[in-house]
């Protein structure tokens, strides 16, 4: 026991990093949650670019793609790298609020449910800690998200974010920036869930000592993400559906009103298969995204919890 002890604080000076704390401060949690939702978001998005395009029902001939790799080849070559960055100021602008909200919403919640007691797993508290997250971040970005999705369809005449949000609450009024936030609770919900309870089991059983470990958090965030992602998939399909319709030359689309009527229209036009659309690019998005996140989060609050420390007398001896 004494020699694991020994070793242990060894390895604890070599990396120079302490255990995460169970509570850390709320404003260590918005801080570090906001830039990990703002680096996560504007490194991934050419990914999600391409997401976007492949979901979409009835796309221009132009916009028709064989998979991830032809969709970046011929959007590269025929419209230029910088299409894969539009509308990204809008995720910007969300993301770094949002996802504060997010992380600390969850930090809250999954200390109220009794997550932290302990050294078990508790996969029931965590994910509904995960949902109560999404709840209030989804109402915050859910507007940015329909004005990044706009601006990512092909032919988009956009020319920024303000131009797109004006247009499209001039042509289809408030409603147009809500009307797919009951979709996306409905995928975002079940997807948190599977995420935050996948992180905080894969993260215990890879670092049962709980310290700060980048490896650990990046491995975990990112198998984490990529279950999340692929089990959420039908969803995301409806989701892109309802906030893209009001670019849909079709009258069907352009007048759906709702996921079960997104369900009806995927099914119609490309049977089972539909829902399985851009399943791929969806997991390469959000396996790195996710793990990006968790590893930028973990980092944040950490850097930040020691500083902290740092500036307290009683906790620097």
């Amino acid at each position: 026991m004494n020699i694991l002890s020994f070793e242990m604080t060894e390895i604890e000076q070599d990396h120079d990093y302490e255990s995460l704390p169970a509570n850390s401060s709320l404003t260590a949690n918005l801080i570090a949650g906001a830039l990990a939702g703002i680096g996560e978001h504007t490194i991934m998005y050419p990914v999600d670019s391409i997401k976007t395009r492949m979901q979409i029902i009835n796309p221009t001939p132009q916009a028709v793609y064989t998979g991830v790799a032809n969709a970046f080849s011929r959007i590269y070559t025929t419209e230029g790298v910088r299409t894969l960055w539009r509308g990204v100021n809008s995720v910007v602008l969300g993301a770094g609020p949002a996802h504060a909200l997010y992380f600390g919403t969850y930090e809250v919640c999954k200390d109220l449910f009794g997550a932290n007691i302990g050294e078990g797993h508790h996969p029931i508290a965590h994910g509904v800690a995960g949902a109560c997250a999404t709840i209030a971040s989804d109402a915050l970005m859910n507007p940015f998200d329909v004005i990044k999705q706009r601006m990512q369809v092909h032919g988009s005449t956009h020319k920024n974010v303000l131009a797109c949000a004006r247009s499209v609450y001039a042509r289809e009024g408030l409603i147009a920036f809500y009307v797919s936030y009951p979709t996306t609770l409905t995928m975002t919900i079940p997807f948190q869930m599977f995420q935050f309870s996948s992180y905080e089991y894969f993260r215990k059983v890879l670092n049962p000592c709980g310290s700060y470990d980048p490896k650990t958090h990046m491995i975990a965030g990112g198998l984490a993400g990529a279950i999340a992602a692929a089990a959420t998939t039908p969803l995301d399909v409806a989701k892109t559906l309802l906030q893209t319709r009001g670019n849909s030359s079709d009258p069907r689309v352009r007048n759906c009103s709702g996921l079960l009527e997104a369900f009806r229209i995927i099914y119609e036009r490309n049977g089972p298969r539909g829902f399985v659309r851009g399943l791929k690019p969806r997991v390469l998005s959000h396996m790195p995204s996710t793990a990006i996140c968790w590893s930028m989060y973990e980092y944040f609050k950490w850097f930040i919890t020691k500083k902290d420390r740092k500036n307290i007398p009683h906790l620097q001896s």
